[in-house]
């Protein structure tokens, strides 16, 4: 039995903590900090079987060295050779842990990064910076292009599955996504439930692809509804998916 713990981080970030129950063993999704990942460890009795990494940014890697410093049994997984011993993987790999019990497959999706990957199985997906509830990632070393792909990629996924990404960012999102998709019913009722969440002080985190097909504009670049009004707002003829989704994200960067 598994289980997946939210440790917050910073000043909005997620590392997620895969727990197997029988074992007491985990797997570290993206540790920036080792600090609140260590007192989770000591509090439930745990002992940690491996690390993932989706990405080389320090608020997802800075915890690394202090965890594995007197373990030195914890396997680090990366496309990135960010750490001695780390043990490489890239698209079309295949990660398990916790005795062949659980298993990761691995794709890249480059664009917030070049070296950003992601691993999901039919019901967990921890996609780092490239998928956020309500939006994505940033372009900076990748292309539109890329991300654009990568996005439409992981909107293949089984609608059912779990999105764990790596930012609470979900509220300043949803002021752009309504601000682009005003009559988007799925988004306005979305909102409500986000809003509830956090005034209780819960995450938003994680959410569905499912969801996130209704009420994501950088899922949602071929709904004309969304396409008109940012024809409007821009004052821009847009003619394909792919120009809608880079005028989303350029908007973005700058709203």
């Amino acid at each position: 039995m598994f289980s997946v713990l939210t440790i917050p981080a910073f000043d909005d970030n997620y590392i997620w903590l895969i727990k197997d129950s029988q074992s007491k063993r985990c797997v570290v999704v993206d540790p920036g900090d080792a600090t609140p990942v260590l007192e989770i460890l000591e509090s439930q009795q745990l002992t940690i079987e491996a690390i993932i990494i989706t990405h080389h940014h320090q608020d997802h890697t800075g915890g690394v060295k202090a965890l594995v410093l007197d373990n030195p049994q914890i396997k680090v997984f990366s496309k990135n050779p960010l750490f001695e011993n780390v043990y490489l993987v890239d698209e079309g790999d295949e990660v398990s842990f916790f005795d062949n019990k659980l298993t990761f497959k691995i794709w890249q999706v480059a664009g917030h990064t070049l070296d950003h990957i992601v691993y999901f199985n039919e019901e967990m997906l921890f996609c780092g910076d490239t998928l956020f509830s309500a939006g994505c990632g940033r372009v900076f070393e990748g292309t539109h292009q890329q991300m654009y792909d990568a996005l439409t990629r992981l909107a293949t996924l089984d609608e059912n599955i779990n999105v764990y990404c790596a930012h609470e960012y979900t509220q300043n999102n949803l002021i752009f996504a309504l601000h682009v998709d005003p009559h988007n019913n799925d988004l306005l009722a979305y909102i409500k439930q986000v809003s509830k969440l956090r005034q209780q002080g819960l995450p938003s985190i994680p959410t569905t692809i499912k969801c996130q097909k209704l009420v994501n504009p950088f899922l949602r670049f071929n709904d004309e509804s969304l396409l008109n009004n940012l024809q409007n707002i821009l004052a821009k003829k847009i003619t394909s998916g792919l120009q809608c989704f880079k005028e989303l994200r350029l908007y973005k960067d700058h709203f």
